[in-house]
């Protein structure tokens, strides 16, 4: 049965209706004053960035170079969503030790990036039964503020209750959305709350295998999010200023852990998201959107027959074809868009599947790394057009490790890694166990310029960051061997 107060919305908040009636008629259907607002904030006076115990300081940041090209990383997977860096002068040749670590800090649960902007890096993890949202001075680990929250979220499938969501950062505002969908807009610069929704209570949204994971996507005025609401909407834009929703559109495909991805085709912007959650039957797919006009404009079905799966890698359009893919025995597949804006598939790639990690483009050639949890994996250059695999290069060593004491020799591999692109033909890799690569890939092949383990610990599925020349990665779970604890950590990239 569809949703009544999501239909409510639905025709609420519809392009034809003045969004100031449209916010009325949602307030009388959500107004809840008795509603108990937790708001602890720890500020410090602004600009003003202090130590904490679990912050570790190992050494001291290069000077960045003044010639070298530097960004802000203010979302997910960086400023243009492609995990793709533009930077310069950076590191090319490692020491043995790998790249200088600046410092560290022990951290709660979770799998979110942090997000940059100048001094101001935003991350947020749980401790306990509390959702830390920290801002802290990117290039020394110092704090500037922290926001905090109770959070009773338990995964079904994983133990590691945190959140997924990457922050998003513009001007003086930074939008977080939680595990438990709990939406904030709050000040960057003191952590103040401007405003805060909890979706999952007002839309009814059902749980997910593994919470929400989707990141809100920053357009104009506007914060899109892959809602997945029963009944609808689907995909739902609110006001980034206040918080009202400014329109949604689809009924029937739920929330997904891939993110929204703003792209351009023939001129026009579209809108490419890859929904599917917790649904029975399984369902979900890619959805063609006009952000301007807030209209479906295409679906096509994309989802694994598997009840207990998920669509977690966002899609990614190269020319006119989008690559769409999946683990769950899913496989890979392209969808051309054609010049009516319609959804057709060109090819498919059975035993091609990503689960999460993002593909990225490079001179019109898509890259992605095939692997399975905690084993060998590959980088694989990949023709969108055709599907034709142009190279695979296997990603898997032999490495002395001590083990209480006594040395052992140990095979690894990239398993389900993370890549980065960081200009000309270079890329860095992110094993799921802690090994960072820098790899010199192409269409004919790729190698391994420098490899160095920075921990031995799994699940390391969050994307690297890379901003001013300084690296972050984060390590999810204690180590493996060794006793280090899961911790955001800081590495010197600046070259001379």
């Amino acid at each position: 049965m569809r949703n009544p107060i999501a239909a409510l919305l639905l025709t609420a908040c519809s392009p034809a209706q003045d969004p100031a009636q449209a916010a009325a008629e949602e307030a009388k259907v959500f107004a809840d004053p008795s509603r108990p607002r937790v708001n602890k904030l720890e500020p410090l006076a602004p600009g003003e960035a202090k130590t904490y115990p679990e912050l570790s300081v190992a050494a001291t940041a290069t000077a960045l170079s003044l010639e070298a090209i530097s960004e802000d990383w203010p979302g997910f997977l960086g400023p243009r969503r492609d995990s793709k860096s533009i930077e310069t002068r950076l590191l090319a040749d490692w020491p043995e030790q790998g790249p200088k670590l600046l410092w560290s800090m022990r951290r709660g649960q979770g799998y979110s990036s942090p997000a940059i902007q100048g001094d101001h890096l935003v991350y947020t993890h749980r401790q306990g039964s509390s959702i830390h949202i920290d801002c802290l001075q990117a290039e020394t680990g110092k704090r500037f503020w922290r926001y905090t929250y109770p959070c009773d979220y338990r995964g079904m499938y994983l133990s590691d209750g945190g959140p997924r969501a990457t922050p998003q950062i513009e001007g003086d505002r930074v939008w977080v959305l939680g595990v438990e969908a709990r939406l904030f807009c709050l000040e960057l610069s003191s952590g103040r709350i401007v405003w805060e929704r909890d979706l999952g209570a007002e839309f009814n949204l059902p749980e997910q295998f593994f919470g929400v994971v989707t990141s809100p996507l920053l357009y104009g005025e506007e914060l899109i999010i892959n809602l997945g609401a029963p009944g609808g909407p689907t995909v739902a834009a609110f006001d980034k200023n206040d918080g009202r929703m400014l329109w949604g559109t689809g009924q029937e495909w739920g929330m997904s852990c891939a993110s929204p991805i703003l792209t351009e085709f023939q001129g026009e912007e579209r809108l490419l998201v890859l929904t599917g959650g917790i649904s029975r039957p399984p369902s979900g797919g890619l959805m063609l959107i006009d952000p301007k006009k807030h209209v479906t404009l295409a679906r096509f079905p994309f989802r694994s027959r598997t009840y207990e799966s998920v669509n977690g890698t966002s899609p990614i359009l190269v020319d006119d074809t989008v690559l769409l893919t999946s683990a769950y025995s899913t496989g890979s597949i392209g969808v051309r868009i054609t010049a009516d804006d319609k959804l057709e598939q060109s090819w498919k790639a059975r035993r091609l599947g990503v689960e999460f990690s993002a593909a990225l483009e490079l001179d019109g050639n898509l890259y992605l790394i095939d692997g399975i949890r905690d084993r060998g994996g590959a980088i694989v250059c990949l023709d969108p057009l055709s599907g034709e695999e142009l190279s695979r290069t296997d990603l898997e060593w032999e490495e002395t490790v001590n083990i209480r004491g006594e040395d052992r020799e140990m095979g690894f591999g990239v398993g389900t890694g993370l890549l980065l692109h960081i200009g000309g033909d270079r890329f860095l890799c992110l094993s799921d166990n802690g090994h960072l690569l820098q790899l010199r890939c192409g269409p004919k092949g790729g190698e391994i310029l420098n490899r160095v383990s920075l921990f031995r610990a799994g699940e390391t599925w969050t994307p690297l960051v890379l901003s001013r020349g300084l690296l972050y990665v984060c390590q999810n779970k204690r180590e493996k061997i060794g006793d280090a604890p899961p911790r955001l950590l800081c590495y010197d990239l600046r070259g001379r």
